[in-house]
């Protein structure tokens, strides 16, 4: 499971870099998106992986740390989340009120000439 937890984030971390040093303002969006959505996945591998886990401590089981999840980072990344949505929906808004003024979406503000 870490193998293709690692692969996973290794995948949307290329593919986020490379969009971000892409030339459109949307694929350079798409690109911070998915580097954070990889950040946010390292963050909460780090917090252990483990299936079936409570994050909350029962009376029951008792107090030791090995039967239980780190709730630490799962709020962390649910922070990062929310902030993320909110951050991507800025940049959208940004892109849309900059491509309704220049009447392109390149990054420059121009589009290069063709030959």
């Amino acid at each position: 499971m870490e193998i293709v937890f690692a692969l996973a984030i290794g995948v949307m971390a290329g593919s986020g870099i490379y969009l971000l040093l892409r030339p459109r303002t949307f694929q350079v969006i798409m690109g911070l998106s998915l580097l954070s959505y990889a950040v946010n996945l390292f963050i909460f591998g780090m917090g252990r992986l483990r299936t079936g886990a409570a994050p909350v401590i029962d009376a029951a089981r008792g107090a030791d740390p090995a039967l239980y999840a780190d709730p630490v980072p799962q709020a962390l990344v649910l922070t990062a989340i929310v902030i993320g949505f909110a951050v991507t929906a800025l940049l959208l808004v940004v892109l849309l009120a900059a491509r309704g003024l220049s009447g392109t979406d390149h990054v420059d503000g121009r589009e290069p000439e063709r030959e």
